[in-house]
């Protein structure tokens, strides 16, 4: 990846300028918080104590207890602290959905990726994960035709998605970028490249509809982010009323699906 060659040493936000920010988000009437940021599970090691993830969401689950919902954007499932797993399973205000940077599910792929994790490790969080909260719905960026990647490297990432039990794929089809060791590494072909991202989107999908069946008839706790649409908590995209009020979570029952989003009233 050639990212971290031009983004630098990581830094973080101290935990006092997060809550602040937060707090201030709160007080407007802002009904949802993304934490986010490159590596995000890496958070608190540049600073004096080295906190680590799981305690600052915890101050601000603690310190702002007017916040209604709380999410993660990517993050790396090897470096989760045993204080977030604690929250992700038992805090409801914490929302049942992680997006993962799993990228392959074969553990050489993985490590010619230079990855902290294998697909052991990786199975084993979410489906420990799920056996805890079962709602937890999981997404993951997948990368197709990395280098060297074979017919059976690739077959192993769709079994990675099925015993990650995954739901919304990232799906990125490998291109070299000048100067990174993949670029010097024996590449796939391309055609076989646009196969193989075909047959994940396609599997990808599958998984979407199969999701959204087993959420009709059901209520769900929508935030309504306007123009028609909202996402409920665990991430499933939304139709509703475009009258709907912008910026509320509203309980809503889901009527049908379009194979991408609930169509609730």
């Amino acid at each position: 990846c050639v990212i971290p060659f031009g983004r630098g040493n990581s830094r973080s936000v101290p935990e006092e300028e997060i809550l602040r920010q937060i707090q201030k988000l709160v007080d407007n009437d802002f009904k949802e918080i993304v934490l986010t940021g490159v590596d995000l599970t890496s958070w608190g090691n540049d600073l004096l104590t080295t906190p680590k993830l799981g305690s600052l969401v915890n101050k601000i689950l603690s310190k702002v207890p007017n916040l209604p919902r709380l999410r993660l954007s990517s993050i790396d499932s090897v470096e989760v602290d045993e204080e977030l797993i604690e929250i992700i399973i038992n805090e409801p205000r914490f929302m049942p959905h992680l997006h993962l940077s799993l990228q392959s599910g074969d553990n050489l792929i993985l490590k010619r990726m230079k990855r902290r994790h294998s697909r052991e490790q990786a199975i084993d969080f979410c489906q420990a994960i799920q056996r805890e909260r079962p709602e937890l719905t999981f997404g993951a960026d997948i990368i197709t035709g990395f280098p060297t990647e074979t017919a059976l490297m690739f077959k192993n990432s769709i079994e990675l998605i099925n015993e990650c039990n995954l739901t919304w794929l990232h799906i990125f089809p490998f291109s070299a970028r000048a100067g990174t060791p993949a670029s010097r590494m024996p590449p796939v072909n391309g055609a076989e490249i646009k196969k193989r991202s075909h047959e994940l989107r396609a599997l990808g999908q599958i998984k979407v509809t199969k999701y959204l069946n087993t959420l009709l008839g059901k209520k769900h706790a929508v935030l309504i982010e306007g123009n028609g649409k909202g996402r409920t908590e665990a991430f499933a995209e939304v139709m509703v009323d475009p009258n709907i009020q912008a910026g509320i979570i509203k309980k809503l029952i889901a009527h049908n699906h379009n194979g991408s989003q609930l169509i609730c009233s």
